[in-house]
């Protein structure tokens, strides 16, 4: 029986989280993709605490294409980590497949200096 892509998502969501876990040296990036905006947050999970946290939404838009907006985003977030203190990260794709929007903001975030 083939999987809705909500239900794959989750599936591979819970798998890869098992594995993953943000602490204070190294907080969890973690990534939201809506239809519309993409939202993107570094976590500590020992505190249970975001530390940063940024959105499309936020980021003058103009006129870009997502992959460009992506990017912005990913280089934005990535100065705010920074600012934070924080060098290193764990990246958490949250289910969703490496490849444009998530790939296009994961390389804007190392542009920034960020390594994960």
């Amino acid at each position: 029986m083939a999987l809705d892509k909500a239900k794959r998502r989750k599936k591979i969501k819970y798998r890869v989280r098992k594995k993953m876990h943000g602490t204070s040296e190294r907080p969890r990036l973690s990534v939201f993709r809506s239809n519309s905006s993409l939202f993107v947050q570094l976590i500590d999970d020992d505190k249970s605490e975001t530390l940063v946290s940024l959105s499309s939404t936020k980021v003058k838009k103009g006129k870009s294409t997502n992959m460009d907006l992506s990017k912005k985003v990913g280089v934005e977030f990535g100065k705010k980590v920074k600012e934070a203190g924080v060098s290193k990260v764990v990246f958490d794709r949250n289910g969703y497949l490496y490849h444009g929007k998530i790939k296009s903001l994961a390389e804007g975030v190392r542009e920034a200096g960020i390594e994960f």
